[in-house]
């Protein structure tokens, strides 16, 4: 179906070609995933399935690409849009029309179908937003606008689509709600799926086959479950095995037990294989610290936003929560809930229609933005809404500039050597790949040094060596970012960071304590959709608890040889 032949590409300016002899053959039917580090190449190439690459992306290129035999490079760009349908990492950019039936029937109305509209609702049934096609866009939570993007896609009814990071920004619900749709595409209308992806367990669940990308050459293309087993040479990748596979890997390793079951990926698996092992593990329960000293509180607050169609919406009415200094808080929930804007309000982009905010026991409420930005900071959701200058430097130097801090050309340079942004340090941060977008936007919500951090889901779209390095340097700075808080729906990053979860559902805190208090409340983890990470669910299995692989190896220390 899709042939690749020796690809090259190089961006101009570039010292080294993105893609480096990609040979890659892609069937009809497939549901393939895309793996590899940040950087590795994988956008590129699937841009180049889709006609962006050469037709609007400029560079270097050789090889060939082939779709049915058909050069795929001379094919007219609207032809491709046809046959191959794209929904990108940065989806919103997509969406362009003001409401959901409109926006999904755009693309054939585009093309001049007489049917457009049939088109559009049929598209949105496949995506289970019938019941959204009035709305305008703007009512739909992050993850409905994720499958509406889908449904433009699919409106035109190609034969491929390719989904670029289909779940980083999405809450577990929705996350499984959009492989559950890929996978009807897949199995009932007989789609071929290409995604780029980190989450290892959804590639487990659903994909049928991997390909590793790696510094812009296909390493290899095996079946989903053999490529996950591939523990040590993904670790080396910089990609996530899935936890129960590192978990099992580590087990076997450390008590030299072996035996024929191959290493699990899944939950289902992951049972069989630990049960069979015939050792009781002793999981251990940490108690959690949970500190007195009052940094932020909110009481009272109420917040509404202004709405075209009917009257106001209100997000948080009475709203009230304390935030101790020392906390190091997830705060999580569905899309939609309220944790972009309770974050904006903290940081005074958005004003309380009522209620008051107090910072260190001093009433902020009324003051503008720039006033708080010294005490507490926000590392945006999406990155590229913090780059705003010529270079990657130019933008870390810029607070720090515009407040005289003397020696801030320095202190620009020690951020970029820490987070590893030499080599990219003089580009526009806005041409940037996603991970390198994410890990600019910290070292710029950083620069001033405000003793609370605020953090917008920070590692969507990273890889593990990006992801892994952020939490490092989270610990690092400890001493002098007192307080952070993270809005995630990574339930990794939750179970490594936070000594305190927050969930939010419909604008108010439904559950409020330590990690052991929030993931065994089942009414709350229903409410939120949250899905605790797999390794969690696989102690949960067993009888017990674990939040880490290394939490859950060790609650097998007895029986494993030292």
């Amino acid at each position: 179906m899709i042939k690749i032949t020796d690809l090259h590409f190089t961006y101009p300016g570039a010292a080294i070609a993105t893609l480096n002899g990609v040979d890659l053959e892609i069937l009809q039917g497939e549901f393939i995933a895309i793996i590899g580090n940040n950087g590795s190449g994988k956008s590129t190439l699937c841009k180049t399935l889709n006609g962006l690459i050469p037709n609007f992306i400029v560079g270097e290129g050789s090889g060939s690409v082939t779709y049915n035999g058909e050069d795929l490079w001379k094919m007219p760009i609207g032809e491709i849009a046809n046959c191959i349908g794209y929904v990108y990492q940065d989806f919103e950019n997509q969406i362009v029309c003001p409401t959901v039936s409109e926006d999904a029937a755009f693309s054939c109305l585009n093309y001049g179908h007489e049917d457009y509209v049939k088109k559009g609702l049929d598209a949105l049934v496949l995506c289970d937003l019938l019941d959204k096609k009035d709305d305008y866009i703007w009512q739909l939570s992050g993850g409905q606008l994720h499958l509406l993007a889908l449904a433009g896609a699919l409106a035109l009814a190609p034969d491929v689509l390719i989904l670029d990071e289909p779940i980083a920004q999405l809450d577990p619900a929705h996350a499984t709600q959009m492989y559950e749709t890929l996978k009807e595409l897949n199995e009932v209308h007989g789609k071929t799926i290409i995604v780029i992806e980190h989450h290892s367990e959804y590639i487990a669940e659903y994909c049928h086959n991997a390909i590793l990308l790696h510094e812009g050459r296909v390493l290899w293309k095996k079946d989903a479950r053999s490529a996950l087993r591939e523990c040590q040479q993904l670790i080396d990748c910089h990609i996530f095995p899935p936890q129960i596979t590192v978990a099992a890997q580590q087990i076997q390793q450390k008590s030299g037990w072996k035996q024929d079951q191959l290493l699990p990926t899944t939950i289902a698996e992951g049972k069989k294989f630990f049960e069979k092992m015939g050792i009781l593990p002793d999981f251990k329960v940490r108690q959690e610290v949970m500190n007195s000293q009052l940094a932020i509180q909110l009481s009272n607050i109420d917040v509404q936003y202004r709405s075209v169609k009917g009257e106001s919406k209100s997000l948080f009415t009475n709203f009230n929560l304390k935030i101790f200094a020392g906390d190091k808080i997830a705060l999580i929930g569905s899309n939609g809930a309220g944790k972009t804007t309770l974050m904006k309000l903290l940081v005074g982009l958005l004003k309380p229609k009522s209620g008051t905010i107090m910072l260190n026991g001093t009433d902020v409420t009324a003051l503008r933005a720039e006033q708080i930005a010294a005490h507490i900071s926000l590392v945006y959701q999406n990155p590229e809404q913090m780059l705003i200058k010529e270079s990657v430097r130019a933008d870390i130097e810029f607070a720090m500039k515009e407040r005289d801090i003397a020696n801030y050309k320095q202190q620009a340079q020690a951020l970029i050597t820490l987070f590893q942004l030499d080599a990219i340090a003089e580009s526009d941060g806005r041409l940037l790949s996603g991970g390198q977008m994410r890990r600019a936007s910290l070292a710029i919500g950083i620069a001033l040094e405000p003793p609370i951090l605020l953090l917008d889901e920070p590692t969507a779209n990273l890889d593990i060596a990006t992801r892994q390095e952020i939490i490092r340097t989270l610990d690092l700075l400890k001493d002098t970012i007192e307080t952070v808080v993270i809005a995630t729906h990574d339930m990794q990053l939750v179970c490594e960071f936070a000594n305190r979860i927050i969930v939010l559902a419909d604008g108010e805190v439904i559950g409020d304590g330590p990690r052991e208090v929030i993931f065994n409340n089942q009414a709350v983890r229903r409410q939120a959709g949250i899905e605790p990470p797999a390794i969690y669910q696989m102690a949960e299995q067993l009888g017990g608890s674990a939040y880490t692989i290394a939490e859950f190896v060790q609650a097998y220390q007895k029986e494993l040889c030292v």
